[in-house]
């Protein structure tokens, strides 16, 4: 009892389509997709095994008209 079977499942399936439309659901899914995509290609472009301040410090560095706004405040 504590399962369900496939006509559950098929039932379920069933009365999810009549409710909400197949045209729904295929946005749905799509918005998904998308979603799921953008979050894989997140994780991949910010693959560095710096931390963000690291990576920060090392971007300011690049440029010399840059101040370091914590240095002038420790001082």
């Amino acid at each position: 009892m504590g399962s369900m079977s496939i006509w559950h499942w098929l039932i379920v399936l069933v009365v999810v389509i009549a409710v909400f439309g197949t045209k729904k659901l295929r946005n749905v899914g799509g918005d998904l997709g998308a979603a799921v995509k953008g979050f894989k290609d997140g994780m991949k472009d910010g693959g560095s095994d710096a931390p963000p301040q690291q990576v920060a410090n090392a971007n300011k560095a690049a440029d010399p008209n840059t101040v370091d706004v914590d240095a002038k405040t420790r001082s």
